[in-house]
């Protein structure tokens, strides 16, 4: 069974050291590791209800802006309303998403960052990026993270931290109550 876990760039020397003195012949193994050492690095979280957007230069946020926009979530009700409400939700989210592209574009311009991590909603992150005047920074190296919570600036920063880290794959051996019994 494989894991994966996130060290902060600094301290991976020290940590690989540590896991390969403890696991000489094993149990446990790196099989892989993989590094994201973009120096500019662009952040774009969005979710429904929220963004957070940064650019950072090593482990410091050089420009932030976090902010909140209300989109409906779904209801029960049905015929005409539940179509309504969903014309409704659609305007909300194309809203956010025309916020979040001007702030993106103002932040973060294309040219100013070598790489991106994104998170939060992927459909809402991917119509983001996929506006005319951001089209640059869909291209750049990505790192992807689904798994945050609603962005405010904590999460931001969060978010840079595990956007830069190393990601080591460990495979671990299957516990006894996984063996075949």
């Amino acid at each position: 069974m494989s894991r994966v876990v996130e060290v902060a760039p600094a301290r991976y020397p020290r940590w690989r050291e540590r896991f390969d003195a403890n696991n000489p012949d094993g149990p446990q193994r790196v099989v892989a590791v993989e590094t994201f050492d973009h120096d500019p690095l662009g952040l774009v979280l969005v979710r429904r209800g929220g963004y957070a957007i940064g650019l950072a230069r090593g482990e410091v946020l050089t420009a932030h802006k976090t902010g909140t926009r209300y989109v409906q979530s779904r209801t029960a009700a049905g015929g005409w309303s539940q179509q309504r409400y969903a014309r409704r939700r659609g305007n909300q989210a194309d809203e956010l998403v025309e916020t979040v592209v001007r702030h993106l574009g103002r932040i973060c311009p294309p040219g100013s960052a070598a790489g991106l991590v994104v998170g939060g909603d992927r459909a809402l992150a991917g119509q983001v990026l996929l506006a005319p005047s951001l089209l640059p920074l869909a291209d750049l190296p990505r790192r992807e993270l689904w798994d945050l919570p609603d962005p405010r600036l904590t999460v931001l920063q969060d978010a840079l931290g595990r956007g830069r880290a190393v990601r080591v794959t460990i495979d671990d051996p299957p516990s006894p109550a996984q063996l075949p019994g």
